[in-house]
């Protein structure tokens, strides 16, 4: 994958062939750049299991190959000029649409069998060990977001229409978009739960080595309690932006023109958030000395009155 980002990146410089309002490289390395992240992320958490290694090990193999299978597909379209994606043009096109689709399930269930492990691990460190597991619940909900891609958009009818699925929401596909991503700013678009859910397998697990590394400096950090909930409480934030972008995006909404429900639901979030910090970062109250139960009064010591 790291190579063909790399080929991908000078397939930008060199071929100035566009495709759906996108450069024709832009998709095979925005690919092979996410799944860099993603299969390290997964190998660096399946080396911390303390069993089951041998399932692991298949399960990341399946993702690998895969994952590999998809992006020859990808590669093998650009070349050809044509769009991997929601592509029923010619019965070759179809064919390897589906063969995608196919590889995107089986991609899916060997991450599944990789959080199953996690959820059963025993790890020690308890910080780490949520970051894990719901990192991977949530790169598992953004991948599931790619499912609500095919289904067929307004217009479209499966068996006719050359295109069949779409990223964006109550606008077509390769309209107006931001730089470097790509997504819609005239409506929804489903690539933006799909990244931010999937890119939970870093960014949690980052959170715990960010506050491992201020631990030393900041006393409250230091008790592995506190991280635990600050941990736990960024899950729960993560997940609700997720919903969130998600609700934003199949209301044909753009991420950055939101109507006033989306903003009142972030600012819902961002005040739980904030409370939940606080609360976790909170200092213990101090307990008053507590009167000694009955029975238990200590005898005077004596004294000596000897001369």
């Amino acid at each position: 994958m790291a190579l063909m980002a790399l080929v991908s990146a000078v397939g930008l410089v060199v071929d100035d062939r566009v495709l759906v309002g996108a450069p024709i490289w832009a998709k095979p390395f925005k690919f092979s750049v996410s799944f860099v992240a993603y299969c390290l992320s997964l190998a660096w958490m399946l080396s911390l299991l303390p069993s089951g290694r041998r399932v692991g090990w298949w399960a990341g193999t399946v993702v690998a190959l895969t994952s590999l299978v998809e992006m020859v597909i990808i590669t093998g379209q650009v070349v050809r000029g044509k769009r991997s994606h929601f592509n029923h043009e010619t019965p070759l096109d179809g064919a390897l649409f589906n063969a995608m689709a196919v590889t995107v399930v089986v991609l899916w269930a060997g991450t599944l069998v990789v959080a199953v492990l996690l959820l059963r691990a025993r790890i020690a460190d308890r910080a780490s060990a949520w970051a894990m597991r719901s990192g991977v619940l949530l790169a598992l909900a953004g991948a599931a977001v790619g499912f609500l891609m095919t289904q067929p958009a307004p217009g479209q009818r499966r068996g006719v229409s050359k295109v069949v699925g779409a990223h964006s929401v109550g606008v077509p596909d390769g309209g107006p978009s931001m730089p470097l991503t790509g997504w819609s700013t005239t409506g929804g678009d489903l690539r933006i739960p799909h990244f931010f859910g999937m890119h939970a397998l870093q960014l949690l697990p980052l959170l715990v080595m960010v506050l491992t590394v201020l631990a030393p400096r900041f006393a409250r950090l230091a008790d592995d309690r506190v991280r635990l909930r600050l941990v736990l409480v960024a899950s729960g934030a993560y997940a609700a932006v997720f919903a969130l972008v998600l609700w934003q995006a199949l209301r044909g909404q753009p991420l950055l023109r939101p109507d006033g429900a989306t903003l009142g639901a972030a600012g819902l979030i961002l005040s739980a958030v904030a409370l939940g910090a606080y609360g976790a970062l909170r200092p213990p109250a101090r307990t008053s000395p507590s009167l000694s139960a009955p029975g238990t009064e200590r005898a005077p010591a004596s004294r000596d009155l000897t001369p």
